[in-house]
């Protein structure tokens, strides 16, 4: 270090935030310290000239009369504001946002210097309490909304502050600097003169600057659409990074009913030029958000997006369909005629309403009834034999079973898909023909957890759980495609639309939006400001605000209280069905735990018995998640714990359930299941007061002496009580069915995971270490079948002291019992 020039050693000070363990190095780095020049070249180079004073004041030790001067020399910031508040703390006479001993350190001697510096270049200075430059400043903020000849500091106020005293906060730990901008929105006029001070507003700022121009004024309030224009024009050509983003854009058209004024002053400068995007554009990408969101459910929302529509209509296909979903959902509402509902149709010029845009309303994961989009279609859809308009009752039956066969596959269209089978008793037995012949997945239909490729993206097409992962993919652009027609459609389609011919990139995919222009929310202009007013700066208090419906709840992706398809598909077709063990397989291969808990858990009261409302688990469930290399679900480890039946595939249900298939309909017929003969808990019954249990319950002995012609009789017996006793030693228990085939299963899965292993091994080379870590399923399976051997142990340890199936007389005697046990015994 003592080989270093002075130019370099200061760029090193400059460099750190304490130099004082540097300075004890060597005296030549402490006398080179104690330089004035150092001193106060370190403040500006290492806070900035902003904070440069400020900084500098609370290093009391360091500063002297020659620092100061040739900080303000320098281009240190010093503003009276400074001097106002360093006056205060240092006599104690009035608490800043300051808590720690700051200019306090100062010798009397220098700081006595510092106050003639200030007075030399602002005269007298106001100390008393309230009469700073900052309290002038927060009464200028909080006298905003009034109207002018009641404001008591007007912006011409805060100019001569800036523009004589240099005003500026002068920390970021002040409170008035999140404040500033706020001015700066107020009065644009003001930027000039904060730029001159030093003061460089943060982009993250400029959104809440236009937010608060844009915001809806109070009804005192002179202020009109023009002004907000011109204001926000004279801003953006002051500075080159103010200008209004997409995000702020998008927040003001959300509030097109609310606030007027705002919306009104977006598009006047979209007319003039001064938005660095297309306006229609911006309602174009907007109302497409809505496609997949429960908010266009709210009437005020969809008032919103009916006059966005109008004031800039679009031929994007997905923002026809939020239209006429919109237009269905507010005739539901109103209870609107086919004759209204066509009318505000033509009034939006939407054109024709054909089949397919029928089903794609009905499809819309927000439809959940459909009894005026029958009365629509059957009056003003199509065209019937006869030539009258509207389609006949047959066409909408074929519609209606293209629309269930579409809400198979949305898992929240349950309501809707429970409507049209009460009123379409036919489609009950389509839907099962369509759901055994598309869906039934084999062990060649999945990929290899191997392939790490496709592992990940894979999912079921049914039982999706929507409720963490959404709705997938309900509308494509080839659903959402414009169906031709076939009656003069030059005439009967709106101009707008062939003015804008659709292009192939539509809303159905997700747009990217402008680079650097913000992102589009469907956040509201209010809602976002009280955001930014509400959120913590430092140790200020705020007044909390709340604002409309829970963001969040709106911008999720399917309906309030949404009746899972799955759970409809139990209650029609019954739990021991072949179409549900179809549903079962898919929730099971999604990890679909709602699902899951009501087909094994759940019982609906309708069942007498718990286990014939119980969808059953089977080996192949198992054998598919080994494919996936996916982790099966605590609900079924549950169901075999407590005791479910053992079934190879649906197949081996089916049949032991007698339940008889034919392609159009099934027929279930459940029998109750034989109790297990290992009981699962001890006799809750009392043995006291109980007779000596019978032979059955007694323990045999078997001799391996050849009988002669007196035991020929006991030799050739058929006994059922020792046919019972093979029988039950013989017969396994469903869990330890589950044991033995699962143990098998992991025997096989190890072995495919150890020849991948050595695969790898082999290729990386000997001296290469390669971890190579087991799949979900290998962990869980030899986790849980740890488990259910522990299970299975405590079982035969309480049927071995609690025998549960014992049975006891009355009428016989000890002695009738001994003599037929000495009977049994041969010599």
């Amino acid at each position: 270090m003592d080989c270093l020039c002075d130019e370099i050693l200061q760029l090193v000070f400059y460099e750190l935030p304490d130099p004082s363990a540097l300075t004890m190095v060597s005296r030549r780095l402490l006398r080179f310290s104690q330089d004035p020049y150092v001193r106060a070249h370190y403040f500006l180079n290492h806070y900035g000239p902003v904070e440069a004073m400020y900084q500098a004041m609370s290093r009391g030790k360091l500063v002297t009369e020659r620092v100061l001067d040739i900080l303000l020399s320098s281009g240190a910031h010093l503003s009276r504001y400074l001097a106002q508040v360093a006056i205060h703390h240092f006599f104690y006479t009035q608490s800043h946002f300051i808590k720690t001993s700051w200019v306090r350190e100062v010798p009397l001697k220098v700081f006595a210097h510092f106050l003639l510096l200030a007075e030399e270049r602002y005269g007298e200075i106001p100390r008393g309490k309230g009469e700073d430059d900052g309290s002038t400043f927060n009464i200028f903020l909080k006298e905003s909304r009034l109207p002018p000849h009641l404001k008591s500091v007007g912006w011409e106020s805060i100019k001569s502050l800036m523009e004589t005293y240099n005003f500026i906060p002068f920390s970021d730990r002040d409170p008035i600097m999140a404040q500033f901008p706020l001015a700066l929105a107020l009065e644009p006029r003001l930027l000039p003169y904060a730029v001159a001070n030093g003061f460089s507003l943060d982009y993250k700022y400029r959104d809440f600057v236009f937010r608060k121009m844009f915001e809806r004024p109070s009804p005192a309030s002179e202020a009109g659409p023009a002004d907000i224009a011109h204001n926000v024009q004279e801003l953006c050509n002051l500075d080159p990074a103010m200008f209004v983003t997409r995000t702020v854009a998008a927040e003001i058209c959300m509030e097109a009913k609310s606030n007027e004024i705002g919306y009104t002053a977006l598009k006047k400068l979209d007319k003039s030029g001064h938005l660095r995007f297309e306006l229609s554009t911006l309602v174009e990408d907007l109302l497409g958000t809505f496609l997949t969101t429960r908010s266009i459910c709210t009437s005020n929302t969809g008032d919103v997006i009916l006059r966005l529509f109008g004031d800039f209509p679009s031929a994007d296909v997905s923002v026809r369909l939020v239209i006429l979903v919109v237009i269905f959902l507010q005739a539901e509402s109103m209870h609107w005629t086919p004759t209204t509902i066509r009318a505000k149709f033509e009034g939006l010029g939407i054109g024709i309403v054909t089949r397919k845009d029928i089903v794609n309303v009905l499809v819309n994961p927000f439809i959940e009834k459909y009894t005026y989009i029958e009365e629509f279609a059957l009056r003003e859809v199509g065209m019937k034999e006869d030539g009258s308009k509207g389609m006949a009752s047959e066409q909408f039956e074929d519609l209606v079973e293209e629309v269930a066969a579409k809400c198979l596959e949305i898992a929240c269209k349950g309501k809707l898909l429970k409507r049209l089978l009460e009123a379409y008793p036919r489609l009950k037995d389509r839907i099962g023909h369509i759901i055994l012949q598309r869906y039934q997945i084999q062990m060649e239909d999945l990929p290899s957890w191997e392939d790490t490729a496709c592992r990940p993206s894979y999912t079921a097409t049914l039982c999706r759980d929507f409720l963490r992962y959404g709705m997938g993919e309900v509308h494509t652009l080839e659903s959402l495609e414009p169906e031709t027609l076939k009656q003069e459609p030059a005439e009967e389609l709106s101009s707008d639309l062939e003015d804008h011919p659709i292009s192939d990139a539509s809303a159905a995919t997700t747009r990217q939006p402008a680079s650097g222009l913000g992102e589009i929310t469907q956040e509201t202009l209010s809602a976002m400001i009280r955001h930014d007013e509400i959120a913590p700066i430092r140790s200020r208090r705020r007044i909390m605000y709340t604002y409309g419906p829970s963001d969040s709840s709106c911008k999720l992706k399917y309906p309030a209280d949404a009746m899972p398809v799955g759970k409809l598909a139990k209650s029609v077709f019954g739990a021991r069905s072949a179409v549900l063990a179809v549903f079962m397989t898919h929730a099971v291969l999604n990890d679909n735990c709602g699902m899951l808990h009501h087909y094994l858990m759940y019982n609906d009261g309708s069942q007498s018995n718990t286990s014939s409302g119980r969808v059953p688990v089977t080996l192949k469930h198992f054998q598919l998640l080994a494919r996936l290399g996916r982790a099966p679900n605590f609900y079924v480890w549950h169901d075999i714990e407590v005791g479910g039946e053992f079934y190879l595939d649906e197949n081996d249900h089916l049949s032991k359930n007698n339940v008889v298939e034919s392609p159009l309909q099934k027929k279930v017929k459940v029998e109750t299941p034989q109790p297990n003969t290992l009981s699962s808990s001890p006799p809750t019954s009392s043995n006291r007061g109980k007779k000596r249990p019978r032979r059955t319950a007694a323990v045999s002995i078997r001799s391996y002496a050849v009988p002669d012609s007196d035991d020929e009789a006991i030799a050739q017996s058929d006994d059922p009580i020792d046919d019972y006793e093979e029988k039950k030693v013989a017969k396994e228990s469903n869990l330890q069915l589950w044991i033995k085939h699962l143990s098998l299963l992991l025997k096989t899965e190890t072995r495919k995971y150890n020849q991948i292993k050595k695969q790898l091994e082999k290729a990386a080379g000997p001296d290469t270490k390669i971890k190579v870590n087991k799949n979900d399923f290998i962990k869980s399976l030899a986790t849980n079948l740890r488990t259910l051997r522990k299970i299975d142990a405590e079982r035969r340890s309480e049927d071995h002291i609690h025998p549960g199936d014992e049975e006891y007389s009355e009428d016989e005697d000890d002695e009738d019992y001994m003599s037929r046990r000495k009977k049994r015994k041969t010599v």
